[in-house]
């Protein structure tokens, strides 16, 4: 079979948006794919999705694999990163040298966190709603990589998408639609994590293979990976019904 070009798996990435926005959709495994397709078509690294709940503190609610992860929970403790400034000014910025003397000057912790995962070089760009950001879209880069103007568009549009998700929900008021789609999101993610947990410990895996485990289970059953998560946490699913991953 031929590989698609690149602006096929564009269109196919945007039709895939359009199909998972007419019905009720799981959010948190729409914008894990996104963080999978950001990585695919803009040939990242790794990327993650930060969001701010009604208080404006920001929240990690997906992310391409777990080292990205942990490293936005550990900007998210230490107040410090590119992610953090993104929300807080609502602007993109690019080609974010971690090494650079500005960088380090900048987010110590931060820059010095990410070399230690491997990662060096840093673009973000705001999830924006009307006048004001919700959140943040971060991409990773192993080496020193520049984004093109167009890589650059092509992210924000993305980033555009995961806000359209976020808010795509029934016929409620509009501030009560953006809060309850913000917090529902949060909320989401806080029971999946806790769900990996619990199964990264009772497999002895590690968090990364429980997640993709609990996931490719809701698949199978069609169902939203928060409320297998949920089903997990209390105990309505057994545990022993969900494939172990290999490495456990």
């Amino acid at each position: 079979m031929t590989s698609m070009s690149r602006e096929q798996r564009v269109s196919a990435v945007f039709v895939q948006v359009a199909d998972s926005l007419i019905d009720d959709f799981d959010l948190i495994e729409f914008l894990q794919q996104l963080c999978g397709h950001c990585v695919t078509l803009l040939d990242v690294s790794a990327a993650g999705i930060l969001l701010a709940n009604e208080r404006e503190t920001l929240h990690t609610v997906a992310a391409s694999d777990e080292t990205t992860e942990m490293l936005e929970l550990f900007a998210l403790q230490h107040d410090q990163g590119p992610c953090l400034e993104c929300y807080r000014l609502g602007t993109a910025r690019i080609d974010i040298d971690l090494g650079d003397e500005a960088a380090v000057s900048a987010w110590p912790g931060f820059a010095a966190q990410a070399r230690r995962s491997g990662l060096r070089t840093s673009h973000v760009f705001p999830l924006r709603l009307r006048d004001r950001a919700v959140g943040a879209l971060n991409l990773f880069h192993h080496g020193a990589q520049n984004l093109t103007a167009q890589d650059a568009s092509l992210a924000q549009a993305l980033a555009d998408v995961a806000t359209i998700a976020l808010l795509q929900q029934r016929d409620i008021g509009q501030e009560q639609l953006e809060k309850a789609q913000l917090q529902y999101a949060l909320t989401s993610r806080i029971t999946i994590e806790q769900a990996k947990g619990i199964l990264a410990e009772r497999w002895n895996s590690t968090p990364d293979d429980a997640f993709h485990a609990l996931r490719a289970y809701a698949r199978a059953h069609q169902l939203r990976i928060s409320d297998c998560a949920r089903r997990v946490i209390d105990r309505t699913l057994d545990t022993g019904d969900i494939p172990r991953p290999s490495s456990a």
